[in-house]
């Protein structure tokens, strides 16, 4: 019988849901809700995905974590101590433009396919 609260150390995660430039690692995964942290390395740019049905929630530990998605021309910077929320079905990526590691915590609820990358970035972002 597992106790009911558990604590997840660093040494726990284990790494998920691979998009190219960025490194996800899972602490844990029950039923709809999905825990874990992303490391986003100096100067890059990840590959335009979603969470499916997912809605997303990161809280930035450390770093500039910078944002594009569709429907908006331009970016979005969070920093340390900032809340973001992705809704579910959201085409992004994210980007670190500074020279320091970029440091999240990620909480989805909605279950489902944690991630899904796509090929091509949507309108604007797809010049």
């Amino acid at each position: 019988m597992n106790p009911p609260v558990r604590v997840y150390r660093p040494g726990d995660l284990v790494a998920a849901d691979p998009t190219p430039g960025m490194h996800r690692e899972l602490a844990f995964e029950l039923g709809v809700l999905w825990a874990g942290r992303v490391t986003t390395a100096p100067g890059a740019v990840s590959g335009w995905h979603h969470h499916e049905r997912n809605e997303t929630s990161l809280y930035v530990v450390s770093g500039i974590l910078r944002l594009e998605f569709e429907g908006f021309d331009g970016a979005l910077d969070a920093g340390p101590g900032d809340f973001v929320h992705v809704p579910a079905w959201t085409v992004h990526r994210e980007s670190n433009p500074t020279d320091e590691p970029s440091v999240a915590v990620i909480a989805r609820a909605g279950g489902g396919t944690p991630t899904v990358n796509v090929d091509h970035p949507p309108a604007p972002h797809d010049a």
